[in-house]
C-alpha cells in the first residue's frame, strides 16, 4: 500500500471511529433514559438520532458497526435495563409514592396482580402467587446478564455474542414460565381492570424481544468479533 493510500485509509478509520463514538454517545444516553421507563420519551430522540448517524455513516461507506447489529444490541440493553428496574423497584421500593402510583396504576389498567392486595406480603409489592419469585429470578439474574451480554456484543466481543444467545434463550424460558404463572391466576389478575387480556398482550409486546433477536443472532458472522 502506497503512502498516500495508507494515509487515506487511516483517515477513513479515524472518521469511522469518530462517527461510531458520536452515535454510541447518543444511543447510550437514549438507552439510559428509556431504561428508566418514566423518562422514556425524552430518550427516544437521542436513540433515533444515534441510529441515524450510524445508518448515514454506513451508507457513506465508513467501516462502522453494522446498523442492524447496533439496533439489536441496544434493544437488548434497553430491554434488560427496563426489566431489571421494573422488577427490583417492586421488590425493594414498593412503599415509595412513585411506585405505588405508577405500578398500582398499571395494575388497574393491565394486570390486577399489581393492585390486588398490594404490599400485603412480607417482602411487599405485588402479592400475586409466584410473581415475587419471577421478579427476583429475572431482576437479579437474567436481565442483568442480558445487559452485560449486550454491552459485550456492542463492543464486538465474541463472549458478548455467545451470552446474547444464551440469555435470549433464557428469556424464552422465563417468558413461557411467567405466562403460565400469569394465566394460572387469570381470574384474579384480569378481573376488574381497564384492559384485561388484550391490553396485557399489547403491553407484553416488548417482552417477546428474544423471539425476534434469536434468529438474527444465528445469522451473524462470528469472525467479526474478537476474543480480546
Amino acid at each position: 500500500m502506497s503512502g498516500g493510500a495508507a494515509t487515506d485509509y487511516d483517515e477513513l478509520l479515524a472518521e469511522a471511529k469518530r462517527v461510531q463514538k458520536r452515535a454510541d454517545r447518543h444511543l447510550i444516553i437514549g438507552s439510559v433514559l428509556i431504561g428508566t421507563m418514566i423518562l422514556g420519551l425524552f430518550g427516544l430522540p437521542f436513540f433515533v438520532y444515534g441510529l441515524w448517524l450510524l445508518f448515514k455513516g454506513e451508507r457513506e461507506g465508513l467501516p462502522v458497526r453494522p446498523f442492524l447489529m447496533t439496533f439489536v444490541g441496544y434493544l437488548v440493553l434497553v430491554d434488560g435495563a427496563m426489566n431489571t428496574l421494573g422488577a427490583m423497584i417492586d421488590v425493594l421500593a414498593n412503599h415509595s409514592l412513585i411506585v405505588r402510583t405508577f405500578i398500582m396504576g398499571t395494575g388497574l389498567v393491565f394486570d390486577g396482580g399489581y393492585f390486588w392486595q398490594y404490599n400485603t406480603l412480607l417482602v411487599g409489592g405485588a402479592s400475586a402467587p409466584g410473581e415475587k419469585a419471577w421478579e427476583v429470578a429475572n431482576g437479579v439474574v437474567l436481565f442483568p446478564m442480558r445487559i452485560v451480554a449486550a454491552w459485550g456484543f456492542l463492543n464486538m466481543k465474541r463472549w458478548g455474542l455467545q451470552w446474547m444467545v444464551i440469555t435470549c434463550w433464557m428469556g424464552v424460558y422465563a417468558w413461557v414460565g411467567y405466562m403460565w404463572n400469569l394465566t394460572t391466576y387469570a381470574e384474579m389478575r384480569f378481573s376488574d381492570v381497564l384492559a384485561p387480556v388484550w391490553g396485557w398482550w399489547l403491553y407484553n409486546i416488548w417482552y417477546v424481544t428474544p423471539f425476534i433477536v434469536i434468529p438474527f443472532l444465528y445469522t451473524i458472522n462470528r469472525e467479526m468479533f474478537t476474543d480480546d
